[in-house]
């Protein structure tokens, strides 16, 4: 794939990807790759005198190597692991009080949409969704009780592109809110939140961060201290941790983060060209094509997109159906990420929980399907489609 245009990669992502926190020094044995530790509490020289760590759910050695790494990666101070990305939302989500209010993208995730409107309002905690694509929008829903604006970009399932500076510089003076921004869909090494100012960066780390589609685990990454030890202080509270298991494996996983984010990339890109030319499809749904309403934007905030987007087919449900039960290769199954290649209708499957009305507002139709590239011969992938298309339509 031509980088053209894109930002370019950060130098040295792949060494702190395989070295940071590492350091084989760290363990009596020296050992290259960190054990996994699994106590639950550790032995204390004296009574309320622990030598760093005194319970599993306040620390863990396995999950501070992963928390430590995944931070580097973002060019953040502090890392979090939790026990899944709806539990790195709920914890963050926590950090606000009943009587304050969230302003959130329109186009996200069906368990945040859910977990926003049949939850957090339970609290006392009011939510807006907003298309942050248009700010105009977003300044218009600031009030003074305003605490949050969380941001996906790009979206799910319809890939828009939230530009993040412009968001924090909006929120700017406008007293004390957190912007944070999900970034499954690209991880550290296509985008970085942080550096475009975002206070908060979370990710559903069993997605791409994983890429091998056998651990549920969520993160976040800060650079401000006090935002931290807030963040640090839920974390325990809550108990919203994973085992230390799964944190050797993401952690393993990182090690090839940036070796499978281009290949991701690469084929992706392909497969969206070639849409694009298909007769059946109305519209593709790729930031990374110069058809994209925001290419100019991805061009500024991101390194080039991964291998999750959309398309629209000129059929309906019937024919989605269809097509989707005839795909050989491509396993018909929700979530993304991984080295295997996936397909599905986010309109009765990962959104089937966003109101009729609102799923119809954004264009998540029967029609949109949304595939998860994965790390297969990308020939392979393309005939799979044009034989699906032609056992459908």
């Amino acid at each position: 794939m031509e980088d053209s245009g894109f930002l370019k990669p950060t130098p040295g992502f792949a060494t702190a990807a395989i070295h940071v926190g590492q350091d084989p020094s760290k363990w009596n044995s020296s050992a290259v790759v960190p054990p996994i530790v699994t106590a639950t509490t550790y032995k204390q020289p004296a009574p309320a005198e622990h030598t760093g760590f005194e319970y599993g759910r306040s620390g863990n050695p396995t999950r501070n190597t992963l928390e430590e790494c995944m931070a580097a990666l973002d060019a953040g101070k502090h890392g979090f692991a939790f026990a899944s990305g709806l539990g790195a939302t709920t914890t963050i989500l926590s950090l606000l009080s009943r009587g304050d209010h969230i302003i959130s993208m329109d186009d996200v995730y069906g368990g945040t949409n859910r977990l926003l409107r049949e939850v957090t309002t339970r609290m006392g905690i009011e939510v807006t969704f907003v298309d942050f694509t248009v700010l105009e929008n977003v300044e218009k829903e600031i009030k003074a009780n305003t605490k949050m604006c969380w941001i996906e970009t790009p979206t799910n399932p319809n890939l828009k592109v939230v530009d993040i500076a412009a968001t924090v510089k909006l929120t700017k003076g406008r007293g004390d809110i957190i912007v944070v921004v999900d970034n499954t869909f690209l991880t550290s090494y296509l985008q970085r939140p942080l550096d475009f100012g975002a206070d908060i960066v979370v990710y559903s780390l069993t997605k791409y961060m994983n890429g091998h589609s056998d651990v549920i685990m969520g993160g976040a990454v800060v650079n401000d201290d006090a935002l931290a030890a807030r963040l640090r202080f839920l974390q325990n509270a809550m108990g919203v941790v994973p085992s230390p298991f799964d944190c050797y494996l993401v952690n393993r996983s990182l090690k090839t983060l940036a070796l499978r984010m281009e290949r991701h990339k690469t084929s992706a890109l392909a497969i969206a060209n070639w849409l694009e030319k298909h007769p059946k499809v109305v519209e593709v749904k790729h930031p990374g094509l110069p058809s994209h309403k925001q290419i100019e934007l991805s061009k500024r905030q991101t390194k080039g997109h991964s291998g999750v987007f959309s398309f629209i087919h000129s059929g309906g449900l019937k024919e989605s159906r269809k097509f989707l039960s005839n795909l050989k290769v491509f396993t018909l199954a929700e979530s993304l990420g991984g080295y295997e290649s996936l397909a599905e209708l986010p309109s009765i499957m990962t959104h089937a929980s966003v109101p009729d009305k609102q799923r119809e507002e954004l264009g998540i139709t029967h029609s949109l399907i949304r595939l998860s590239v994965g790390l297969e011969d990308v020939e392979d992938l393309i005939k799979d489609l044009d034989d699906a298309f032609k056992a459908s339509f």
